[in-house]
């Protein structure tokens, strides 16, 4: 028991030196625990995983990292691509760039149809070979375009105006014109392009956080303890990097804000309420 009383006094007085220690030096510690609940369990652990003490938010670093490689605009990609000049006002104008989607058929009017090359080609193809009765045929033969351009003018002309009186007279027909978008549509080119993205930033974030913004860093015991000392005084941010703890049905990274006193250690409790759920990822 004496040799016990004597251990207990002795980490005591290190304790007290630590923290004069750390007083005089203008540093304290950090104190970490983690644990992640499952939905409908108890709490675990998270062991064996590396913790990071950033100057900077990881939200922040992340944002940094984004801004170094813009994406384009909605506008700016749909001005790059391979389109009528009619389509991109249109696609502008209604602020979509999804043409394979039965959301565009209620913005879609007969005037559209008619003056916009991509969407009368659609109409054209989805509603030939029978599927639409009554659809106007055209008469006019490419030939007249050279031999006799005053008849295919007038007769190319009759074609459009019964076509558009079609149109209007039978809205259905319009309905499954996506269908036949697919070779125009810049949604898969779109959702590419932010993939990527996505993953550059993934790589290149956290190279960047320990490169410019690493305090310190240290691993979780079996208990989910960890610790860091040394640290000057001030502000720092506790990240997993975008890495995340899972248990169960969760997956959680954290990205916490911790203030650092002189000869103090600071304890901070990491858990579902001040993490992140990590979600799939969709363009804009």
């Amino acid at each position: 028991m004496r040799n016990l009383a004597r251990y207990l006094v002795f980490l005591a007085v290190l304790s007290c030196l630590a923290a004069t220690v750390g007083a005089q030096s203008g540093t304290g510690s950090l104190a970490l625990s983690a644990h992640v609940a499952p939905t409908g369990a108890a709490p675990e652990p998270v062991r064996q995983f590396t913790f990071y003490v950033l100057t900077k938010s990881y939200d922040d670093i992340l944002k940094e990292v984004e801004a170094q490689d813009a994406l384009p605009t909605r506008d700016e990609f749909i001005d790059k691509w391979h389109y009528s000049p009619e389509l991109k006002k249109w696609m502008k104008e209604h602020k979509t760039i999804d043409l394979g989607t039965p959301d565009i058929e209620p913005m879609l009017t007969p005037d559209d149809i008619m003056k916009i090359p991509e969407f009368f080609d659609a109409y054209e193809r989805f509603n030939s070979g029978g599927v639409a009765k009554g659809l106007p045929q055209p008469k006019y033969k490419e030939s007249d375009k050279q031999n006799n351009p005053a008849r295919y003018q007038k007769q190319h002309d009759e074609y459009l105006a019964e076509t558009r009186h079609y149109i209007e007279a039978n809205p259905s027909t319009v309905q499954g014109i996506e269908l036949k978008l697919d070779d125009v549509n810049p949604q898969p080119a779109w959702n590419k392009l932010h993939s990527e993205h996505r993953r550059n930033v993934a790589r290149l974030a956290p190279t960047t956080a320990q490169l410019k913004y690493l305090a310190g860093k240290a691993d979780t015991d079996l208990d989910g303890r960890a610790s860091i000392s040394g640290l000057p005084a001030g502000t720092y941010w506790v990240s997993s990097l975008g890495l995340d703890a899972t248990s169960g049905d969760r997956r959680l990274i954290w990205d916490v804000q911790a203030k650092v006193m002189a000869g103090q250690t600071t304890r901070l409790e990491l858990s579902n309420l001040n993490a992140s759920d990590l979600k799939p990822y969709s363009a804009p």
